[in-house]
């Protein structure tokens, strides 16, 4: 990434700063690239989350996505993992990408969510994935409390 081009500052700092990053780039392992990509994806990727009666709704911003670009998984039984790319489309004229690449948001759920019951839908942009809440245990039966009496003799 060229950062005097990017900014527009051309300075010994950004000069400097742009050698670091490329130097760390070619010593980084493939597990650092990938985990710093994963972090940088769920960081970028701003999201709502609403609690209601019955579910849970998780709300997530995705203009121009088709279906085929977004990811629904449910991993280790609670975690809920919306991931998905966003591709350079070909144009025939010469345009500047600004929003693309990769983006992912984990979210640990809670234990009274139903992983079975799970939907998503993307409309108008907006991605809404709603997960059913199981229903609440059934109250145990109230038993009658019964105290013992003492008797006192005078």
């Amino acid at each position: 990434m060229d950062f005097s081009r990017i900014t527009g500052f051309d300075s010994p700092l950004f000069s400097t700063l742009q050698q670091i990053l490329d130097s760390a780039d070619k010593y980084a392992s493939d597990a650092t690239r990938t985990y710093v990509r994963d972090a940088k994806a769920m960081a970028t990727t701003p999201a709502d989350v609403k609690e209601y009666p019955n579910s849970y709704a998780f709300i997530i911003d995705m203009p121009g996505l088709k279906s085929g670009d977004i990811k629904v998984q449910v991993e280790d039984d609670n975690v809920l993992v919306i991931s998905g790319e966003r591709r350079r489309r070909e144009e025939k004229e010469r345009a500047k990408y600004v929003r693309m690449g990769k983006f992912m948001r984990k979210f640990v759920l809670p234990q009274n969510a139903n992983t079975d019951k799970i939907s998503a839908v993307c409309r108008d942009g907006v991605l809404t994935v709603t997960v059913e809440k199981l229903p609440p245990p059934p109250p145990e039966p109230k038993r009658p409390k019964t105290v013992e009496v003492k008797v006192v003799r005078d």
